[in-house]
């Protein structure tokens, strides 16, 4: 953990790649007289790269939680060498001329840090006590020269108060920096940079550490491993270093979190658009629910695409694609392996409870329009009596909140006074589509809480100045395709009493991921948080439980879906006012 203070007078410059919250506390305790000014209150949760810095002298406080003094050493030597090269492209003229890593317990017993020490102090009495807390400092001047005198002024320091970390530490660095500087002299491209495919790594590293909701990072040291990848991982070449960040991704073992190489990270973004290469399939892992099953489960079969026209099913099973078992497989190299080139062919086998079926489905462009609406008749009412609104959302893509908008003006403009909004078999998408969609229908209250390992992190509300159907009757119709974001609105709509959930138990995905993009145009989707419902439920692996069941049979489409509703003969009818009773 780190936070960076900046010492030194005039405007203060953010450092690239630090956080403004960061900043702010940094900017508080500047003064203008040139002398450090330590926040009364530094919270420890800002205890990582945030800060300013003025381009003369940055702060560190760091922990390194092996407390292994040759582990400290080396987490001084990375921080130093990624932020010198981070802030050096601007400072070609000067070269590093203070390098000091000191421990905690060093800067306690001296009186020329106390100040800095005290709010922490406050904050954590363990702080000081740790060996594995340092103070790293890093100082930018014209000259070599002094560069040697401070280094030596700071060792004599150590020694003075006898205190064998720092020492030791300062010993190792001293001679490193040094040769590293006196390289850096002789030519613009210092000979200590860490190389490019170093700083690929590094930038996936930092992306891990700032965004992953495991703090714990499935129980190992994240600094530990980082430092030891840098030392022991081949990354002399792209390849390599592309191997040695899925290796470190590996290690959390969450099948949610990824690394994608530029471009499977561009096929990922285009599920979020308008069109999609493949056979209309959305899978998933097995959930709770079905521990027995072994391969992937059909979350859900686009309308119209080549597996839905071939009678795929939601709740169907995945054995094998192309000949591979898919009983060890990932739902990523599943889901790259079914897109392909349109025209092409992809061999699947797929298991409706006792029945396998051996399918050989042809690529084909899948819309990825989001809405479809119908006006519902019932009977005995007449040509003008009430009517109902059919909403069918099948996914949440970048125009699926405009799209239910104009559904719903739609279908007002024809005397509509309640609607069905039908999320069977949608997957998700876009989890800010699904809090904008919440709030069409919502005239206040909470729609999601995305919590962390600490809790509560976000609260996602609406005060109704987005409602647009707030007041007509409501059924959400949802299954066990009903997954991620469809979940996250279904649980808002239930818990806010807006409307009646009909159906089947939701898939129970509660896990939130967001995409990074790398500087090479490889990225990773991160699992970044867990979503509770209004009424602080946690779905994952579980799902929403709906007010009632649908008849059964009941159809999927929106044509079979109205024919219900109209004959009182049919084995799926359901009248207006059983549908809409709580």
């Amino acid at each position: 953990m780190m936070v960076m203070v900046a010492k030194g007078g005039g405007k203060l410059r953010a450092a690239r790649g630090l956080s403004g919250q960061g900043g702010r506390v940094a900017q508080q305790g500047a003064r203008r007289d040139g002398q450090s000014a330590i926040p009364a209150e530094i919270p420890l949760f800002l205890f990582r790269r945030e800060g300013f810095t003025d381009g003369k002298v940055m702060w560190f406080v760091g922990h390194n939680a092996d407390r292994d003094i040759k582990y400290i050493s080396l987490s001084c030597m990375i921080i130093a060498r990624e932020e010198v090269l981070r802030i050096g492209s601007s400072h070609e003229e000067r070269f590093l001329s203070n390098f000091a890593c000191l421990s905690a317990q060093f800067l306690n017993r001296s009186n020329r840090y106390k100040k800095f020490l005290r709010s922490l102090w406050r904050l954590d009495k363990s702080f000081v006590l740790h060996r594995g807390f340092f103070v790293l400092k890093i100082e930018f001047v014209p000259g070599l020269r002094k560069f040697t005198i401070l280094l030596q002024k700071a060792l004599q320091c150590a020694e003075r108060f006898n205190n064998p970390v720092p020492l030791l530490s300062l010993r190792l660095i001293v001679g490193v920096m040094l040769f590293m500087t006196l390289g850096a002299a002789v030519t613009k491209t210092p000979s200590w940079a860490l190389s490019e495919e170093n700083l690929l790594f590094l930038e996936a590293w930092r992306t891990l550490d700032r965004a992953y909701i495991d703090k714990t990072f499935n129980g190992q040291s994240w600094f530990r491993y980082r430092e030891n990848a840098l030392r022991n991982e081949p990354m002399n070449t792209r390849e390599e270093t592309y191997a040695a960040i899925r290796k470190m991704v590996a290690t959390l073992d969450d099948p949610f979190t990824r690394f994608l190489e530029p471009q499977k990270f561009k096929s990922l973004r285009s599920g979020t658009r308008n069109t999609l290469t493949g056979v209309g399939l959305s899978i998933g892992y097995p959930t709770g629910k079905d521990k027995s099953t072994s391969g992937l489960v059909v979350v859900s079969a686009a309308p119209g695409g080549p597996a839905n026209r071939a009678g795929v099913l939601s709740g169907d099973l995945i054995l094998a694609i192309d000949d591979t078992s898919t009983e060890s497989m990932g739902i990523y190299d599943a889901a790259e392996r079914l897109q392909g080139p349109e025209g092409s062919t992809v061999e699947l086998v797929v298991r409706h409870g006792s029945e396998t079926r051996h399918l050989s489905l042809i690529r084909a462009k899948v819309s990825l329009n989001p809405v479809k609406s119908r006006i519902c008749r019932t009977p005995g009412l007449g040509v003008d009596g009430p009517l109902i609104g059919y909403i069918k959302l099948t996914s949440f893509n970048q125009n699926a909140s405009g799209a239910v908008r104009e559904a719903i003006a739609t279908l007002r403009g024809n005397n509509v006074n309640a609607f069905i909004l039908d999320l069977r078999d949608n997957s998700g998408g876009l989890f800010p589509e699904g809090v904008e969609i919440a709030k069409i229908w919502l005239d206040k209250g909470v729609i999601v809480y995305i919590c962390d390992s600490r809790g509560v992190r976000d609260i996602y509300d609406t005060d109704g100045s987005n409602a647009v159907a707030a007041s007509e009757p409501l059924v959400v119709l949802v299954n066990k395709g009903t997954a991620s974001a469809s979940e996250i609105l279904a649980g808002a709509l239930k818990d806010n009493k807006r409307a009646v959930l009909v159906g089947e138990p939701t898939y129970g995905k509660g896990k939130i991921q967001s995409v990074f993009e790398l500087s090479d145009g490889s990225g990773l989707a991160v699992t970044v948080a867990r979503y509770e419902t209004p009424a602080h439920t946690d779905i994952d692996k579980v799902g929403i439980i709906p007010d009632r069941p649908l008849p059964v049979p009941f159809p999927k489409d929106d044509e079979g879906f109205c024919s219900c509703l109209q004959d009182p003969a049919s084995a799926c009818y359901l009248n207006r006012v059983e549908l809409f009773s709580r």
